[in-house]
C-alpha cells in the first residue's frame, strides 16, 4: 500500500508540472542613485580635507583655548575710618587720576587738627617764657662775673694791706699796733672768702643759663614734635577725599552715602584699559615659541573679529606652582600631567583703542600662533 500511494502522488506532480512556467525570469539589477554617490564623494572630499588641514595646523600652528583678556585692577580703599558723606562716582564711569571718588565726614578730623594747633600755640608761648628765663640767667651771670672781679680786687687789695702790715710790725719795728696787723690779716681771709662765695654765685648762674637752655630746648622738640602731628592730622584731614589712583573705569562700586567705612576697606575698583592676552599654553606647546612671534587673537565675546598681538614672554613658572596648594610630586601615587604655562601676549593700543572698551579683564579668548615657517600662512 505504501508504495502505491506513492506512485499516485508522482503521477499527480507529474500532471501538475507541465502547468508552471518554463523558466523563472533573472530579477532586474537597479542603477546607483547619482545623489548618493555625489554625498558620499562629498563626504570623503571634507574628511581628507579635515585630515589634510588638522595635518597642516598640528604642524605648522599652536593654539590654545585656554586664554583670557587680562588687565590692571586697582582696588579703591579708604585710608581712614570715618562716615561717607559723599559719592561722586557711578558704576562704569570713566575717570582721571586725581578724580574724587568719595568724601568722607571731615569733623573729627578737623576737630583734633585744630586741638594740636592749639597746642602749638601753648609751646610757642612757653619757648618766648623761656627765652625770658634764659636772658635773666645770662644778666646774673653776669653780675655774678662782675662782683667775683670786684671780690677779686678786694682781695688784691687785703693781701696788699696785710703784707704791708707785716713789714711794718716785726720784732725790730713797731710802726703799726698789733690790732691794726690781726685786721689787715682779718680782712685778707674775709676777701678770699667772699671771692669763693662770688664764684659759686657765678658757677650757679652759669648753671641756670644751661638749665633755661635746656629747658628752651625742650620746649622747642615739644613744638617740633606737635607741628608733626599737626602735619598728621592735616593729612588725615585730606584722606577725607578719597582719590582715584589712576586711570579707568570705575568697577564694582560697594560705597553709598551714610556707610561707615573702616581703613582699607574696598569701595570700589578702576579697570585700566591697557589689557592683554594671558594664554595658559601646554608645556609640549612652548618648543617652537619664541617672544615677537605674531599671535592671532579671537575673542569669544566677538567671534567676526580677529586681533593680532604680540608674544610678549613667559611667565617664570607653571600655574600649578602658583596655585594655593602645589601638588607634592614626591608622593608616592604620582600621575604625570601635562603642565601649563601662563605666556603674555601684547595687543596693539590702535586696536584696543578701536573697540572703545568692550575688551574688559575675564573675557575668554582663543590664541593661535603660527610656527616653523617664516611667514604665517593662513
Amino acid at each position: 500500500m505504501p508504495t502505491q500511494h506513492t506512485q499516485s502522488e508522482q503521477k499527480v506532480l507529474s500532471a501538475v508540472a507541465p502547468a508552471a512556467p518554463a523558466a523563472v525570469a533573472a530579477p532586474v539589477k537597479n542603477p546607483p542613485n547619482p545623489r548618493v554617490l555625489i554625498v558620499a564623494g562629498l563626504i570623503a572630499l571634507a574628511a581628507v580635507g579635515a585630515g589634510g588641514r588638522m595635518w597642516y595646523r598640528s604642524h605648522y600652528f599652536v593654539e590654545t583655548e585656554n586664554a583670557y583678556v587680562a588687565g590692571h585692577v586697582h582696588p579703591v580703599s579708604a585710608r581712614i575710618a570715618g562716615v561717607v558723606a559723599k559719592v561722586l562716582v557711578e558704576d562704569n564711569q570713566v575717570v582721571k587720576e586725581g578724580d574724587v571718588i568719595a568724601e568722607l565726614d571731615p569733623a573729627d578730623q578737623r576737630v583734633r587738627a585744630e586741638q594740636i594747633q592749639a597746642q602749638i600755640d601753648t609751646a610757642e608761648q612757653q619757648v618766648l617764657q623761656s627765652d625770658a628765663q634764659l636772658a635773666q640767667a645770662q644778666a646774673q651771670a653776669s653780675a655774678a662775673a662782675a662782683q667775683v672781679a670786684q671780690s677779686e680786687a678786694q682781695l688784691l687789695r687785703a693781701k696788699q694791706d696785710a703784707e704791708r702790715y707785716g713789714q711794718l710790725y716785726t720784732s725790730q719795728m713797731k710802726a703799726v699796733s698789733k690790732a691794726e696787723l690781726d685786721g689787715a690779716v682779718a680782712g685778707r681771709a674775709g676777701a678770699v672768702a667772699d671771692l669763693a662765695a662770688r664764684r659759686d654765685s657765678a658757677q650757679a648762674a652759669k648753671a641756670q643759663i644751661a638749665a633755661a637752655g635746656a629747658a628752651r630746648e625742650v620746649l622747642k622738640a615739644q613744638v617740633r614734635v606737635l607741628r608733626v602731628q599737626l602735619k598728621d592730622a592735616q593729612q588725615q584731614l585730606a584722606y577725607n577725599r578719597i582719590l582715584a589712583p589712576v586711570a579707568g573705569r570705575i568697577g564694582k562700586r560697594a560705597v553709598e552715602v551714610g556707610m561707615r567705612v573702616q581703613p582699607g576697606q574696598q569701595l570700589t575698583a578702576i579697570v585700566q584699559d591697557n589689557v592683554w592676552i594671558t594664554a595658559n599654553f601646554k608645556e609640549t606647546q612652548l618648543a617652537e615659541l619664541r617672544p615677537g612671534q605674531d599671535v592671532h587673537v579671537t575673542i569669544d565675546a566677538m567671534p567676526g573679529m580677529a586681533l593680532v598681538g604680540k608674544l610678549d614672554s613667559f611667565a617664570p613658572a607653571s600655574g600649578a606652582q602658583f596655585a594655593l596648594l602645589p601638588a607634592d610630586n614626591a608622593t608616592g601615587n604620582f600621575t604625570k600631567i601635562v603642565q601649563r604655562v601662563p605666556v603674555k601676549i601684547v595687543l596693539k593700543a590702535a586696536d584696543i583703542k578701536a573697540l572703545g572698551g568692550r575688551l574688559v579683564p575675564g573675557m575668554s579668548a582663543l590664541a593661535d600662533v603660527a610656527v616653523n615657517q617664516s611667514a604665517a600662512a593662513r
